[in-house]
């Protein structure tokens, strides 16, 4: 690689990379810049009085490789919107390459027909991301791993387990064991575990609706325990406050919720602050309002941003991202 100069970072082909953030993920997209050593890419987006957006790029990306980040979180439709109107943006303004970054990929739950006369919608939304004009996508922490078939295009797909395990590992917890709230997150909670020395623990859980859950019985030795709760993401935070009170009943007695994405959707915020959870552990692929961080005094919020710099610089320089991981020990 040549020596990096001020606004790019250039490759053995001379191509310079650039990055752009939406308005979902501008925070992140800076510090994913900041620790690229490059100048994050500028662009105005606006809003018309009857709704439509709007995105007019600042900068020459003609024969770049350009890298947009835009997290789908909620309002989910409005931000799904922008991506695609950025990506054609750049398509339109002959970036060489262009790569969607989305820490945190909406829809990602509508992955299959539950039921009769439904619709896939997570395929859909790789459709139409494919179809704007991008050429790669980068993922964090897919809700269903299966997702990345899903795309006509190459996905990378990273984990944020090992940021949020080396900081739980530096808390010094004793005593510790780790709890996937159902059979389906026991993959992703065994490997949890394994990183941070835990025990491990199974919620049997039985669903009622699309709204909400009933735990039935834990499998594994919770009593007098320090609890840990590992999930890709707190959305309605239903299923993990059901399972602290099914687990508070079984003799557990502290508790460390974490997840990569904090959703925090509805009654999520009310519902965290009435189940006594004494640590809450979140990443930054979500910005989390002031107000949310007031009322939730037991929050951390690790960041991301190193790790998809490194992911994007590996990307624009063809190397292996998978060598990331074994790296970090995943």
């Amino acid at each position: 690689m040549n020596e990096c100069e001020p606004d790019s970072i250039r490759s053995n082909t001379d191509v310079a990379i650039q990055v752009f953030g939406g308005t979902a993920s501008d925070r992140l997209a800076g510090a994913i810049a900041e620790n690229l050593g490059i100048r994050l890419g500028r662009a105005k987006v606006d809003r018309f009085p009857d709704g439509e957006t709007i995105i007019k790029l600042e900068d020459d990306v003609r024969g770049r490789d350009c890298f947009v980040v835009q997290a789908t979180c909620p309002p989910v439709n409005e931000h799904l919107m922008e991506l695609l109107i950025y990506i054609d943006s750049l398509r339109r303004a002959s970036a060489r390459r262009i790569t969607a970054v989305v820490p945190y990929f909406g829809y990602a739950r509508q992955d299959r027909k539950a039921e009769g006369r439904t619709p896939i919608t997570a395929k859909l939304v790789a459709n139409l991301i494919a179809q704007a004009g991008a050429h790669r996508m980068l993922a964090m922490d897919l809700h269903a791993e299966q997702i990345q078939g899903f795309f006509d295009l190459p996905v990378d797909h990273l984990t944020a387990l090992a940021v949020i395990a080396e900081h739980v590992v530096e808390m010094g917890l004793s005593d510790c064991v780790v709890v996937s709230p159902d059979v389906g997150n026991l993959k992703r909670a065994t490997a949890f575990a394994r990183r941070v020395g835990g025990e491990l623990a199974v919620i049997d859980k039985r669903r009622i609706d699309g709204k909400s859950t009933q735990a039935a019985r834990v499998i594994g030795d919770v009593d007098g325990k320090t609890v840990m709760l590992f999930d890709d993401m707190i959305t309605t935070a239903g299923t993990a406050t059901e399972a602290i009170r099914i687990l508070r009943d079984r003799g557990a007695k502290r508790f460390l919720l974490a997840a990569t994405h904090a959703v925090f959707a509805g009654p999520a915020v009310d519902r965290i602050c009435q189940a006594g959870i004494d640590w809450l552990v979140v990443t930054d692929t979500i910005p989390i309002s002031e107000e949310v961080k007031k009322r939730l005094s037991q929050l951390t919020i690790l960041s991301v941003a190193p790790l998809l710099a490194e992911a994007l610089r590996r990307i624009h320089l063809d190397q292996s991202i998978s060598e990331l991981f074994q790296e970090m020990g995943s």
